[in-house]
């Protein structure tokens, strides 16, 4: 195929503005499929389906008849959940163009800003699309006028299309053609190409999807990836489509995929360059990052018999999902489990679903924590991102916790309620940007342990679900951080410590305290349920006792009759709460997960 007669280009939006929809009428549209009777068909987990969602990038390539000539269009479907961002910057990059995509009944909201200034930053020409124009409550106009504001494009350069009634697809496959760039390239030069994906075939090995920039790959090559500086050879290589076509070789300009006998998808990690082993390019493409866990949580099996398949089940899921890292842990509360670490809480969110749904195992999470940096007073510098290997306070010089530069955009009536939850959340207010007279964007560097509790929802709930949020990680800066130690009788329970800043300590162990009272049963003694900081209690709930009326059958006689009984009672109690233990029902410590933060 000439590369003047290729369009390399993704669709970027909000969550929810309709980008698998708008994907599903294109692959109608071009005779991919025919007509869709499962919507979402480039989400091909149960799960994206569900929680209507793209958790993988996907990409398809479709062919569309336009003024006589025939055009090869490779799209390439990307997530818009911020956890996903470094996914949705390497899908950005195998592309010449982008299409804008904006909910006619939503407007511009934080990920469109986000992943549209992804998309300027790759140079990408922008085709600035409305959605779901046949709703009764789309502001075609308004949302129109905020696109012109962002883009700076004349409200004729918008197309307007329903991908769920077909408005518009057949125009908007045109003006991909039309008006977006063809892929440049030098055919003849070393190969060189950029790994946008990979996933793990039981029977294949890894499957990497690739985007030629230079040069040509044929079957039988013998290729190096960068990264890891590992050869391979390419036992197959073709196009990609909703089932793959084999080629014999892919040239500059064209997407995508090799087989090679990859065994592990870290191996062929996203962003990662593929050159010939011998007579290959020199340098990398630009712009390769290890994905890095931000957010940690030790998964228990709820059954311990699970242990087993719990080791087997997050080996294969590895498999699939290179930025989930894991290594062992013990709890003495909750026995063998694995120590995890996610992008987010959403990541976090759906390992626990598939762990469940492809494996059968329940698991249970503890209290998600994020990755401080520790100066000790000897000098040596430690990384935690786990409250059980936190050190004495005492040996403490610093301590640096993640900040994150957080964007909100938000109905302006109710800029008070979001200000004052920024607060509580300890942000640090940037600026406030007005897109127009309806909406404004507030800017906030915020500590990333305040936001990965609740703050989404609590966002939601004081704007009315009209809020948007995207945050990126900004640095490191030094904090007042403090270990909280839940106490139960007396005995420390690790799995519900948690890692917060020392003015919320209080609240925080009050909230949890007060929770766990409310889920762990009565015994037949008295439990002090304690938060404590070293040594010092900061919070304190108690369960009383279940007490059995020893004085019913005392009937008439001294009052010293009943005093000797109700004394004999307190000493059974006390001598019960010494060799008592307390039962923690698995409840318990699902409660302390959605304890208040506040």
């Amino acid at each position: 195929m000439k590369q003047e007669n290729i369009r390399n280009f993704c669709i970027i939006a909000h969550i929810d503005h309709g980008k698998s929809t708008l994907a599903d009428r294109f692959l109608e549209s071009t005779n991919v499929v025919g007509k869709v009777d499962v919507a979402q068909v480039l989400d091909t987990m149960e799960l994206e389906r569900e929680k209507g969602i793209t958790i993988k990038s996907h990409a398809v390539r479709m062919i569309h008849h336009y003024k006589g000539q025939q055009y090869v269009l490779n799209l390439i479907d990307t997530p818009g959940h911020v956890d996903f961002s470094y996914e949705v910057s390497r899908a950005l990059a195998s592309c010449e163009g982008a299409i804008l995509l904006v909910d006619a009944s939503q407007g511009v909201e934080a990920q469109t800003m986000s992943n549209l200034y992804l998309a300027l930053d790759n140079d990408l020409e922008i085709l600035p699309v409305l959605n779901k124009i046949d709703l009764p409550k789309a502001d075609i106009e308004g949302s129109g006028h905020e696109l012109c504001e962002v883009l700076g494009c004349l409200p004729e350069d918008i197309l307007r299309v329903s991908a769920k009634a077909g408005i518009g697809i057949t125009e908007l496959l045109d003006a991909v053609c039309e008006r977006l760039p063809a892929p440049t390239g030098d055919r003849s030069a070393p190969p060189k190409a950029l790994i946008f994906d990979s996933y793990f075939n039981m029977y294949r090995g890894v499957v990497v999807l690739v985007r030629l920039f230079e040069g040509t790959l044929n079957k039988g090559d013998r290729i190096k990836l960068f990264a890891t500086e590992r050869e391979y050879e390419i036992e197959e290589i073709g196009h990609l489509g909703l089932k793959f076509t084999s080629r014999e070789s892919l040239s500059a300009g064209e997407t995508g995929y090799i087989i090679a006998n990859i065994k592990e998808v870290a191996d062929a990690r996203v962003g990662d360059t593929v050159t010939l082993a011998k007579g290959g390019c020199e340098e990398a493409l630009p712009g390769f990052m290890e994905p890095k866990p931000m957010v940690y949580s030790g998964i228990f099996p709820i059954n311990g018999e699970d242990y087993e398949n719990l080791v087997e089940s997050i080996a294969k899921l590895k498999l699939n999902d290179a930025s989930l890292t894991y290594e062992k842990e013990n709890s003495a509360a909750l026995g063998y489990g694995f120590r995890c670490g996610f992008l987010g809480m959403l990541h976090l969110e759906i390992v626990k679903e598939r762990m469940y749904r492809e494996y059968n195992i329940p698991i249970i999470a503890t209290t998600p924590s994020v990755r401080f940096l520790i100066t000790l007073k000897s000098g040596v510098e430690i990384e935690v991102n786990n409250p059980i290997d936190f050190p004495d306070p005492a040996h403490i010089e610093r301590i640096l916790e993640p900040f994150m530069e957080t964007e909100i955009i938000v109905p302006t009536e109710y800029i008070g309620n979001i200000m004052k939850l920024a607060q509580e959340r300890r942000g640090i207010q940037k600026n406030i940007q007005y897109i127009d007279e309806k909406r404004v964007a507030l800017h906030y560097e915020m500590p990333l342990i305040e936001i990965i509790f609740d703050f989404y929802d609590r966002l939601k709930t004081v704007s009315r679900g009209y809020a948007s949020l995207d945050y990126a990680f900004k640095d490191y800066r030094p904090s007042d951080v403090a270990k909280v130690d839940i106490m139960i009788n007396g005995e420390k329970v690790d799995a519900m410590s948690f890692i917060c800043h020392r003015d919320k300590a209080h609240n925080w162990g009050k909230s949890v305290t007060e929770t766990l009272r409310d889920v762990i049963p009565k015994h037949l003694f008295k439990i002090a349920l304690q938060a404590a900081i070293g040594g010092t209690i900061i919070a304190r709930s108690t369960i009383n006792a279940m007490r059995k009326d020893v004085l019913a059958k005392c009937y008439g006689g001294d009052v010293s009759r009943k005093r000797k009984l109700l004394d004999k009672q307190k000493e059974g109690k006390k001598k019960m709460k010494e060799i008592g233990s307390v039962t923690v029902p698995q409840e318990a410590f699902l409660a302390v997960l959605k304890a208040e933060r506040e």
